[in-house]
């Protein structure tokens, strides 16, 4: 894999899967930077050079052969295997996640659920016995997670976060609405709506 690729490059290739999947979708075989360009409103150059980091998907004049590009893109993103996902909150956020049928198709699947509310442990949420929070290093440690999901209040997030890492999560996809303070070698998502509309409404007239 190329070393020193921006962090916005990688940013960019889900957003590029995403829409190769459903050009395949729709009976599309082959497609184009402009194309994708148009579609996503990135322009195609930029597009370009994006993949261009990752060796030659295309050739010019014929564009992207969509079914190889896809392929191809899973296995730079990793998710040409399937990642277990732990999740940690049952709230109404936690309980949507829980529920979430999008997971399944792109690489990853939510293996437990935790919360530390006693009337909840024990209880089903969807397909999942909720378990304790009590245990969440023993279950991380037994299967193997390096992914979690943070949908807990923003004062339990950082507890959370170091008992996850230390427990061998490198991964954590966070909807607290707080920053989080982890090792340099464990990635943080940040996922707070407010936040979004925040960034939207100074555009607005």
């Amino acid at each position: 894999m190329p070393a020193n690729i921006p962090d916005i490059v990688i940013g960019r290739l889900p957003v590029y899967l995403r829409a190769l999947t459903r050009l395949a979708q729709e009976g599309h075989e082959v497609t184009s930077s402009h194309e994708l360009g148009q579609r996503l409103g990135i322009s195609s150059a930029q597009i370009r050079k994006d993949l261009s980091h990752f060796g030659g998907f295309g050739k010019q004049g014929t564009g992207y052969q969509i079914g190889y590009l896809v392929e191809q893109l899973r296995q730079v993103l990793k998710v040409d295997q399937e990642w277990e996902v732990a999740l940690v909150g049952a709230g109404d956020l936690g309980s949507a996640l829980a529920h979430y049928k999008g997971f399944g198709d792109r690489g990853f699947r939510i293996a437990c659920v935790f919360d530390n509310s006693p009337q909840k442990v024990g209880q089903r949420l969807g397909d999942f016995t909720i378990l304790s929070t009590d245990d969440i290093e023993k279950n991380i440690r037994e299967r193997g997670i390096k992914i979690a999901m943070i949908a807990i209040p923003a004062e339990k997030a950082q507890e959370v976060a170091d008992r996850l890492i230390g427990a061998g999560v490198r991964a954590i996809l966070n909807y607290a609405p707080i920053n989080l303070n982890v090792p340099e070698n464990v990635r943080v998502q940040y996922i707070d709506p407010v936040v979004h509309m925040q960034r939207m409404t100074y555009y607005l007239t």
